[in-house]
């Protein structure tokens, strides 16, 4: 095991690194920005190095900056987090190169899943259902127009390099085309200085499940059962619960074996998520997979009983994974409790927090490093907690929920728990009969 490990991130989940090396007794080196100095990440490692002004570019995304702190500190290995430098390839092969190892798949598996077009040629080769699309790269508005008329309108543009809905265009219409394909390239061009574009099928009714799976440096491969991340806007995740309300037994294990299929096709390695769309008579297409951990994972943590975090460093250590398979017990929902307006919007409310109290209870857990007096940055992802709660059914999770969203209160600014207060009480949520297009009919009320 390692003897120190520096996490390359910020917020709840560089807090939820540091508390699990302490449990196996490794030494944690948090890095900073200034905006950053008073958050609990910086008060809990044993050491903290400061990487740069408050923007991202000049500290969290600053490469050499986050290699002389590791190095400075005489840490073994780093741990991305999520987010930043996670998905990284280049950060992963320098880190390996400098002697640290990278708590996460290799450089290889990175840019290799981390091509979208890439990875769904992969997985088509092994047998895991891809959504009909284009081979590749999309390079003219023509060529878009030959694959539109051959696996037939609605489709949608993907940035290849993309994430977080910036460079992605559904078009229903073929004069629509021309002015699509422009906005999502000049998209992807800006947002991740690669424009380049491939074409799906645009699937109906689409539920998003994905599938948390795990390699050791053994070529062994698990998964831990599937999330539901359906409920989201501008294709953020707001809500992700397992297991799925819409996914059966069945289903489930077909798209388990397809999940660990395609992860041994690239030797994959520690923790990732297979992303799959599936349409409303239960087919599911590969849609992407993300090379690290999730913002979500508490959930499978919490129907599986195993520490996802604790999985990490024991696969980067060169264990072999304890766990042959896993079975999912009782039901288990998470609320990212965002600084944001949900009246305006969802637009982001930094400021200073002035009352801060978390609920608590039986199957109630907080991530969090936000507390009472905590200054929001304006300058990063606007997440200051997630509410994750346990019970044996769904109907009791989402009663539990319910209770923890009103006894949670956060004052001095905008969040999201007005929003999830609603959604708890909805009957469409509240009977499973959703997919992603939950928010195009809820209706937010302010002030109730």
């Amino acid at each position: 095991m390692f003897n120190k490990v520096l996490i390359a991130n910020r917020g709840e989940i560089a807090l939820r690194i540091i508390r699990v090396c302490k449990q196996f007794g490794i030494k944690t080196v948090a890095v900073y920005s200034e905006a950053d100095r008073d958050s609990l990440h910086v008060r809990f490692a044993d050491e903290a190095v400061c990487i740069g002004p408050p923007p991202s570019l000049e500290s969290y995304l600053k490469v050499p900056r986050i290699i002389a702190a590791a190095e400075v500190t005489n840490a073994d290995a780093i741990h991305p987090g999520y987010g930043f430098l996670a998905e990284n390839a280049s950060f992963a092969e320098i880190c390996t190169t400098s002697g640290m190892k990278f708590i996460g798949p290799n450089a290889d598996m990175i840019s290799a899943m981390g091509d979208k077009a890439f990875a769904k040629e992969t997985m088509k080769k092994a047998g895991v259902p891809v959504v009909p699309g284009s081979e590749g790269v999309v390079k003219s508005v023509g060529q878009a127009l030959e694959i539109a008329r051959s696996i037939g309108m609605p489709i949608i543009l993907k940035a290849v390099a993309g994430g977080g809905g910036r460079g992605m265009r559904i078009v229903r219409e073929e004069p629509e085309l021309e002015a699509a394909f422009q906005t999502a390239q000049h998209e992807a061009e800006q947002g991740f200085g690669n424009p380049d574009i491939y074409v799906e099928k645009y699937i109906e009714e689409p539920h998003h499940i994905e599938i948390q799976v795990f390699g050791d440096q053994h070529g062994n491969v698990i998964h831990l059962g599937e999330r539901d991340c359906s409920i989201q806007r501008r294709h953020q995740k707001l809500i992700e619960e397992s297991p799925s309300p819409f996914v059966d037994q069945d289903m489930r294990e077909r798209m388990g074996e397809a999940a660990v299929k395609g992860c041994k096709a690239v030797n994959y390695e520690n923790a990732g998520t297979i992303e799959f769309l599936v349409d409303k008579d239960k087919n599911f297409y590969f849609m992407e997979m993300n090379t690290r951990i999730q913002v979500e994972h508490p959930v499978t943590e919490q129907v599986t009983g195993h520490d996802l975090i604790k999985l990490q460093l024991r696969a980067a250590a060169g264990e072999k994974l304890p766990l042959k398979k896993i079975r999912q017990r009782g039901h288990a929902i998470e609320c990212r409790i965002n600084a944001e307006d949900p009246s305006n919007n969802f637009r982001p409310s930094p400021g200073t927090i002035t009352d801060f109290h978390m609920p608590g209870g039986f199957g109630v857990r907080v991530d969090t490093h936000s507390y009472t007096g905590y200054r929001v940055p304006p300058h990063y992802d606007s997440l200051i907690a997630k509410l994750i709660v346990y019970a044996q059914t769904r109907e009791g999770a989402v009663n539990k929920m319910a209770s923890s969203l009103e006894e949670f209160t956060v004052e001095g600014i905008k969040t999201t728990i007005p929003f999830h207060r609603q959604v708890m009480q909805n009957e469409m949520f509240r009977s499973g009969q959703f997919d992603t297009h939950f928010l195009d009919s809820f209706e937010f009320v302010p002030g109730d």
